[in-house]
């Protein structure tokens, strides 16, 4: 894959980062940022994630989300592999620049490599003391992982 050449501007003040017009992202000691996505049109919570220079630059340039594995460390394209590539409808950016807000299409409907439409598919009991049990939000998969990506165990670290 190759890098998108949209460029960044270097970090020179408040005021030009805050209120000026120049992208200039605040990347972390890592060289990532964190990236929050959004379905476009009903406003769920899909996925939280990062992105490094070479991601930011490639869902720019290509209007598709692009986004930066920690725990794979390699950079991928969403739905490369399932098909449920991520269309950016809109890219947003907070006051400080260190956190990307997507709003997206989803073909295929589903964002979650476990196989359900968002990642955040349970809830913790708010108020509950000792041992906490989830609840479970979502309990239908949109696509079964396995025959998506095989029965490769799940390459994120725990």
């Amino acid at each position: 894959m190759s890098t998108a050449s949209v460029n960044f501007k270097a970090r020179q003040s408040i005021e030009q980062v805050e209120e000026g017009n120049d992208l200039a992202p605040k990347f972390d000691d890592r060289g990532l940022i964190t990236v929050v996505t959004t379905d476009a049109t009903s406003g769920e919570l899909l996925m939280q994630g990062y992105m490094n220079a070479e991601a930011l630059s490639l869902t720019i340039a290509t209007g598709e989300a692009h986004y930066f594995s920690r725990s794979r460390e390699v950079l991928w394209h969403k739905g490369a592999t399932s098909g449920f590539v991520q269309k950016v409808r809109e890219l947003l950016v907070d006051d400080d620049q260190d956190c990307i807000w997507l709003r997206v299409d989803v073909s295929g409907g589903a964002s979650c490599h476990v196989g359900y439409r968002s990642c955040f598919y349970r809830r913790v009991p708010v108020g509950s003391s000792g041992d906490v049990e989830l609840e479970w939000t979502d309990t239908e998969k949109v696509f079964d992982p396995v025959e998506v990506y095989g029965d490769a165990p799940n390459p994120t670290k725990l």
